[in-house]
């Protein structure tokens, strides 16, 4: 669980490990996008976000996903309390819609 001010511009990230055929991907080709919601609930505004680096994080498959938000950035600015982080990939014919964790904003 990540935990941030609600008056910090900062990058929420998500580790992404993606196999295709039961083999290693890297989807760092692919748009990727982030949501916000209350607990329980599901995404509805879509923030777009990128890529930490094209290379795996060190000794996994994972990839890191981020989106910068917060006052000034194209993410959204969000009220104290708890969310459900979503996660979006565009593919080629898929397009997963990932829960991939929550945020506290104090």
């Amino acid at each position: 669980m990540q935990s941030i001010d609600r008056d910090s511009r900062q990058f929420v990230l998500a580790h992404v490990d993606v196999t295709v055929a039961g083999q290693p991907y890297d989807p760092t080709a692919d748009p990727v996008e982030f949501a916000f919601a209350a607990i329980g609930g599901r995404p509805a505004t879509w923030y777009p976000g990128g890529w930490d680096g094209t290379q795996p994080i060190a000794g996994t498959n994972a990839y890191r996903a981020q989106v910068l938000i917060g006052p000034g950035s194209s993410g959204p600015t969000l009220a104290p309390g708890r969310y459900a982080v979503w996660l979006r990939i565009t593919d080629t014919p898929e397009q997963p819609v990932l829960s991939v964790g929550q945020l506290v904003v104090t």
